[in-house]
C-alpha cells in the first residue's frame, strides 16, 4: 500500500498497490504490520456500510468524544464521495483546518481519519456506497457534530446539498 500524508496532522491517503493480469487485480486493502510501521492506529472492532441513493447526499460531520474518539477508515466501494475531515483538536498545529478528497470505486483510495477529527462526505454519484472501519464500537452518549457549513471552517463543497439528515442539519456552528 501507498501512504501519503495529507495537510492535517495526522490523516493520511491511502492506495493500493496492484497486482494485475488478466483476470483484474489483486491488492491488500489493509495490513496490521504495515499500519503499525507507519504509526498508525489499527485495532478496529467495527466496520460500517452506508448507501446514499440521491448525488448532493451530505452525511457529517460526525465525531465522537473522549472516551470514545474512535479512528476511521474509508474508503467508496460504489459511486464517489467527497471525503472531507475537520482539525477540531486545539492542541494541534492544523486546529480548524479541513481537508477534502475525492474517493471512488475506480481508484480505491482509504481515507485514513485520527481521533479529534469531524468527518463527513458528499456524494458525487447516485447510488454511492461507503465502507469504513473503525477503532471504538459506536457510543451514543459520546457522539457529536458541528454543523457541515459552519463559517468557523469554511468547507467548499462541490454540489448544492439535495439530502441531509435532521440530525447532521440540527448541529450547531463551533465553539472553542
Amino acid at each position: 500500500m501507498k501512504y501519503t500524508e495529507t495537510p492535517i496532522e495526522g490523516a493520511v491517503i491511502i492506495e493500493l498497490e496492484k497486482h494485475e493480469d488478466a483476470r483484474g487485480f489483486f491488492a491488500r486493502g489493509f495490513c496490521k504490520k504495515e499500519f503499525e510501521e507507519h504509526g498508525l492506529e489499527h485495532e478496529i472492532v467495527q466496520c460500517n456500510f452506508s448507501k446514499s441513493v440521491k448525488k448532493g447526499t451530505l452525511r457529517g460531520m460526525h465525531y465522537q468524544s473522549p472516551p470514545h474518539a474512535e479512528v476511521k477508515m474509508v474508503r467508496c466501494l460504489n459511486g464517489a464521495i467527497y471525503d472531507v475531515i475537520v482539525d477540531i483538536r486545539k492542541d494541534s498545529p492544523t486546529y480548524k483546518q479541513w481537508f477534502g478528497v475525492k474517493l471512488t470505486d475506480k481508484d480505491y483510495k482509504m481515507l485514513y481519519i485520527p481521533k479529534g477529527l469531524a468527518h463527513g462526505f458528499q456524494t458525487l454519484e447516485e447510488n454511492s456506497v461507503i465502507f469504513y472501519m473503525v477503532t471504538e464500537n459506536y457510543n451514543q452518549q459520546s457522539e457529536r457534530g458541528v454543523r457541515w457549513n459552519d463559517p468557523a471552517f469554511d468547507i467548499d463543497w462541490p454540489l448544492s446539498v439535495t439530502e441531509i439528515s435532521e440530525k447532521d442539519q440540527a448541529f450547531t456552528d463551533y465553539y472553542e
